[in-house]
């Protein structure tokens, strides 16, 4: 498992590609497939291990960001003309928040239109929180910005200095400031009543149903809500639910020709005591 990983983000670097998200989807088909290819053993000290190695990685990532934000090499070349390295600072972030916006804003207004219930609809105040919580930048920043303005770690150029010393700026700022207010600022857009049952608990709630593409134990849609849901046979099928009608047709692609081949919940031996059996037994 550690191996594939590795491999896919080697051909992304290979190809000039997002290594991160190469990595990522990387571990959506790992966890449909690759996972059910594995005995008990193999899958706790797996999950372990990731998560050690997870937050290993976390600590050197903000370790990194610490360092080269007091970069005094950096620093020199814009200190005689800080208000130049103000104003680029407060452009960027002025870019990143009328960037996220250009995302956030129009993407939840056409969700919006394809949802016909109206309580599975995203708020406007679900959306300031959506737009508010992505705009805390990081080491990824941080790293483009010295492949891009440095060579080896150094320039001499004091217009790649003040893009280096904003990027960092931007990157403290957002890190600090945006992070510290996102979580008041849920609160007051999104208070939770004080006496109110989790969502999943409740079977009548349109919430409660496990997403089909990312759920937990309900290996299709049709696990999840049983005969409630009708085989789409048509254009206008797509055209209403585009959702489910995806997923069926996914499905069965997925039963008959990727499952098959590369194995996963029900094309693999069961293993006496794993959870993959357990669900079996809990569903029969």
């Amino acid at each position: 498992m550690m191996l594939m990983a590795y491999l896919s983000y080697m051909l992304a670097e290979l190809f000039y590609l997002s290594g991160i998200l190469t990595v990522f989807f990387c571990g959506i088909v790992m966890s449909h497939y690759t996972w059910h290819n594995v005995t008990e053993s193999s899958r706790v000290t797996t999950k372990h291990s990731f998560a050690t190695l997870s937050f290993v990685a976390e600590i050197f990532i903000f370790l990194y960001v610490g360092m080269d934000a007091l970069d005094i090499e950096k620093w020199k070349f814009v200190s005689d003309s800080p208000g130049t390295s103000v104003a680029v600072s407060s452009v960027l972030i002025g870019l990143i928040m009328a960037g996220r916006a250009a995302f956030v804003f129009p993407l939840s207004f056409l969700t919006n239109l394809a949802k016909k219930n109206p309580t599975e609809k995203i708020g406007f105040k679900q959306q300031v929180v959506i737009w508010w919580s992505g705009l805390m930048r990081g080491a990824v920043s941080m790293a483009l910005a010295y492949n891009q303005f440095t060579r080896s770690g150094h320039t001499q150029l004091r217009a790649n200095a003040i893009m280096i010393t904003s990027t960092i700026t931007v990157v403290l700022v957002s890190t600090v400031v945006f992070g510290m207010l996102t979580k008041p600022l849920i609160r007051f857009l999104l208070p939770q009543p004080k006496h109110t049952n989790s969502v999943l608990s409740d079977p009548s709630s349109p919430k409660s149903i496990v997403v089909p593409l990312l759920g937990g134990q309900q290996d299709s849609y049709t696990d999840a809500v049983g005969n409630a849901f009708i085989r789409p046979g048509s254009i206008r099928a797509l055209l209403t639910t585009p959702t489910h009608t995806v997923h069926y047709y996914w499905r069965k692609f997925d039963d008959h020709f990727m499952r098959p081949v590369f194995g996963g919940r029900g094309f693999v031996p069961y293993v006496p005591g794993s959870p993959t059996e357990r669900s079996v037994h809990e569903r029969q």
